[in-house]
């Protein structure tokens, strides 16, 4: 075994992580049409998958975290040092592991944002045909997101800013951020009247609850 055949296969962990918060995403977004279609029991199968992709995105951070420890260490020891990583690297991902508590999983950052997520869709489920109509009118008036001078993009998948809570379409603000990243300048939130100047990629969430209301909308209106 070679450090550089561990670094491979820690990217390739590290891919299939992306591929769990995907999965994750989507449960969530079948979640939400389940309590549209009042379909309760099912709620709980997906929340039982939910904290599955909690428990395995968990472990590969601390397979990732046991990894970099002990190559770190092999480095500062004789070559035959690297016939030992293995167990090494095995006994301290147990040593991690060990402590992991079903409130830990509970707190993962997409099973927090799918409970919220199903428990604001239902009682928006709840509310009366007026109210709703005029809340979602609220929330689709943003969906033309002001971007930059001049420019208005259509909210596909809208993310929300966790700092000052407005929301952007995702592949846009990505883009901007970017851009002007790459110019060695801060990107500020494009909502008239707000403070926040400097927006970071790290900021954003998407909001599912927003995407479903927008495809909705959609629906209702016979658009595509």
């Amino acid at each position: 075994m070679s450090l550089s055949s561990v670094q491979s296969t820690l990217s390739t962990l590290k891919s299939c992580q992306a591929d769990i918060g995907a999965c994750m995403d989507m449960v969530s977004d079948v979640a939400l049409g389940i309590v549209e279609a009042q379909g309760d029991p099912a709620l709980k199968k997906l929340e039982e998958m939910i904290l599955e992709c909690s428990r395995l995105d968990r472990e590969i951070n601390y397979f990732v975290e046991s990894v970099d420890e002990k190559t770190a260490q092999v480095r500062r020891e004789p070559p035959e040092a690297m016939f030992h990583l293995r167990n090494s690297v095995k006994e301290r991902f147990t040593e991690l592991t060990a402590g992991v508590t079903d409130a830990d999983l509970q707190r993962h950052s997409k099973v927090v944002a799918f409970r919220d997520s199903v428990r604001k869709y239902a009682m928006q489920a709840g509310q009366t045909a007026a109210e709703n109509e005029e809340e979602l009118d609220e929330d689709i008036a943003v969906t033309q997101i002001h971007i930059c001078s001049g420019v208005f993009v259509k909210m596909v998948n809208p993310v929300k800013n966790k700092k000052c809570v407005h929301h952007y379409d995702q592949e846009a603000v990505l883009e901007m951020i970017k851009a002007k990243h790459k110019n060695k300048k801060k990107f500020r939130c494009p909502k008239v009247g707000c403070g926040n100047a400097d927006v970071q990629r790290s900021d954003l969430e998407l909001d599912l609850l927003m995407k479903r209301m927008i495809q909705n909308h959609k629906r209702q209106s016979g658009k595509t």
